[in-house]
């Protein structure tokens, strides 16, 4: 099988795991949207904070796939082993100040500027997902190995059947019934929390039982933290994670700023948000597959295969993201019908549509760029990039074009559109300079050793 056709399968089967994952959200959207509106600004705002804590902690964790690929490529099980215990107690660690956040979220919520009702709400609503955030991220522990040693499908047998659970458990916390008073958006909160426990107690009996992690011995010689291996995974981890903690947040503050133009805007952003974020799936999926297997292919001594292998991940992703992106853009209005009834919030959603084909097609860029890199161990430098491009041009400019600062800002710009527009704006830079790192990298390794 080429590397092409094993990137493509692995993609495959991440893909529908992650649309499974992002029906969470889809599922949350949709049934709080149609509760009322106010209970779906409630949830934007809200889930606005928490993906940006949750995100950024992920990024860290998920330092675990180009390690494990590494070792699992040079065949030296035992290292798979020792790093998914040591990224168990990576977990832990970072679940405590992020918990903590969520459990005391005003001064983060005041940033908002929204209704005390609608703060209250998403104040209620964290507070019951705080406590998914440790059971997320060691849930993330599993994933990441799995996908590491290219056996995705098993976490995305897990992942489906956590969706099938969520959507009826939505519609009793949410409208209520059997005795359960109606709880709005927090019932999106309550369900999360159900879903996180059994996700991670069937991950649990799966490491534990089934003959595929065996060679791994991932119960042998458990001990506490290991700095050695800990500064491994931090080195790769941290700036990783200050990647995703930056392009998100330049995303979801966004819903914090559009907050302050009231319920309708940032009603109609959530939903043009949440479709965004159903289509990131697809080039995160391929990725998340290119990633493994550059690093199996560095840990085999293949340094230049590994390159190409690199690029044949990003032209996939470009290539089907522009498609989808494109069939978003001309199939908008029944899919802003079937998130919301009021005609308000549609016509906000719609005049936002634009601006997702783009999105598209930077987003798929960077994100494949960004995989790959770390896979050779790069990680610092489009740490500073989506520092500088996403939080800089991105969520600066977007402040200055929607709140129409000095005055001379087209009315088309103002608003949500102006976050829009700049933050793909921000998307494209961070894609340019990601794509002329790579090639970089990948012009060294093809002159430091020839394909075996």
């Amino acid at each position: 099988m080429t590397v092409l056709r094993r990137i493509a399968r692995d993609a495959g089967a991440i893909l529908v795991g992650q649309l499974a994952t992002i029906g969470f959200g889809v599922a949350d959207t949709i049934m709080a949207g149609r509760y009322a509106s106010e209970d779906l600004a409630a949830l934007s705002i809200g889930s606005a904070l928490y993906i940006s804590i949750y995100v950024g902690a992920t990024g860290i964790v998920q330092a675990l796939i180009p390690i494990v690929g590494h070792h699992h490529g040079a065949k030296d099980n035992l290292q798979v082993g020792e790093a998914f215990r040591q990224t168990v107690w990576l977990a832990l660690i970072l679940s405590v100040p992020g918990l903590l956040l969520m459990r005391w979220p005003d001064a983060l919520l005041s940033l908002a500027g929204a209704p005390p009702g609608l703060t209250d709400r998403a104040r209620d609503y964290l507070g019951w997902l705080a406590w998914s955030l440790p059971l997320g991220l060691l849930f993330r522990c599993y994933t990441g190995l799995n996908q590491g040693i290219s056996k995705p499908l098993m976490v995305t047998v897990l992942q489906l059947g956590a969706l099938l659970v969520k959507v009826p458990l939505n519609a009793w916390f949410i409208f209520g019934g059997a005795g359960l008073p109606a709880q709005g958006a927090v019932g999106c909160g309550m369900a999360s929390l159900v879903i996180s426990a059994g996700l991670l107690l069937v991950g649990l009996l799966m490491l534990l039982r089934h003959p595929v992690y065996r060679p791994f011995q991932l119960w042998t010689g458990w001990h506490g933290p290991r700095w050695v291996v800990q500064k491994e995974l931090l080195r790769l981890g941290l700036p990783s994670g200050a990647s995703y903690f930056v392009e998100v947040t330049a995303f979801t503050l966004m819903a914090i700023f559009i907050a302050r133009f009231g319920t309708i805007a940032v009603a109609g952003h959530q939903i043009v948000a949440n479709l965004a974020a159903v289509m990131y799936m697809l080039p995160l999926s391929i990725a998340i597959a290119t990633g493994a297997q550059v690093s199996q292919l560095r840990g085999a001594g293949q340094a230049a295969a590994a390159a190409r292998a690199g690029w044949q991940g990003i032209g996939l992703a470009v290539s089907l993201s522009v498609l989808m992106g494109g069939m978003m853009y001309l199939c908008r209005a029944p899919l802003v019908e079937l998130y919301s009834t009021d005609a308000a919030v549609q016509a906000a959603a719609a005049g936002l549509f634009i601006y997702i084909a783009l999105y598209q097609l930077f987003d798929a860029t960077q994100v494949t760029c960004a995989f790959a890199l770390r896979s050779f161990r790069v990680a610092a430098l489009p740490a500073v990039v989506y520092v500088v491009a996403l939080w800089g041009f991105g969520l600066g400019g977007g402040y200055a074009l929607g709140f129409n600062l000095g005055g001379q800002v087209p009315a088309a710009l103002h608003a949500a559109s102006g976050f829009w527009c700049a933050n793909a704006g921000a998307l494209a830079v961070v894609a340019a300079v990601l794509v002329l790192l790579f090639g970089a990298v990948a012009r060294r390794e093809a002159q430091r050793a020839p394909t075996a």
